[in-house]
C-alpha cells in the first residue's frame, strides 16, 4: 500500500536536532527493528506518537514533530492474511516478550518479520499500537527507508525553522 499524509513523532529531546536520523532506534532495536537498523516510530495522530514514545513508566520529556509523507510500499500488519503469508499472527507481533526474545535469541519474533519485509522491498509498516492505553485505533507506522525523494519521501513539518 502507498501512505501519503501526515504522521507524527515524539521521541527523546537527545534526538531534537536530527529528526529524521532514526539513530535511536538503530541504538537500542525497538519491536520492528534489531539493533543496528535505523528506523522511525511515527504514527497517525500525535497522541499515538507521545504513547509509543513513553511505553515505560512516567511520561518524561519528549520532542514532538510532523512530517509530511509518501512511501510506498508499506505493509499493512491489520490484514491477518498477508501476516500468514509471513508465517506470523498479530498476536505474535503483539507479544510483551519482544524484548527479552531480542536478548535470549538475538532478535524477537516481530524483528524478524521486519527483516524479511525490509528484504522484500518494503520501506516500512503500518500496525496497530502495542503502546500502554492504546485502543484498536490508535495505528503507527514504523519506517525503515525514507528520504527526500518519492517513493519514499518524508519531510520534516518545521515552516518556522525551530529546530534549526
Amino acid at each position: 500500500m502507498r501512505y501519503a499524509g501526515l504522521l507524527y513523532r515524539a521521541s527523546n529531546p537527545r534526538w531534537h536536532r536530527e529528526p529524521l536520523s532514526g539513530e535511536g532506534a538503530r541504538l537500542h532495536g525497538g519491536r520492528f527493528n534489531a539493533r543496528g537498523r535505523p528506523a522511525l516510530y511515527t504514527a497517525l495522530s500525535v497522541a499515538t506518537a507521545i504513547r509509543e514514545a513513553n511505553q515505560v513508566g512516567t511520561l518524561q520529556p519528549t520532542t514532538v514533530v510532523a512530517y509530511q509523507a509518501d512511501i510506498t510500499p508499506i505493509f499493512d500488519a491489520g490484514d491477518e492474511a498477508a501476516l500468514a503469508r509471513y508465517g506470523i499472527t498479530s498476536e505474535a507481533i503483539a507479544a510483551d516478550d519482544w524484548r527479552v526474545r531480542m536478548r535470549q535469541e538475538g532478535k524477537s519474533p516481530s524483528q524478524k518479520l521486519a527483516e524479511r519485509l525490509i528484504s522484500d522491498g518494503f520501506a516500512g509498516m503500518k500496525v496497530r499500537s502495542f503502546a500502554r492505553g492504546a485502543g484498536a485505533a490508535d495505528t503507527a507506522m514504523v519506517l525503515w527507508s525514507w528520504g527526500a525523494d518519492l517513493p519514499r519521501r518524508l519531510t520534516l513539518v518545521d515552516d518556522e525553522g525551530r529546530l534549526a
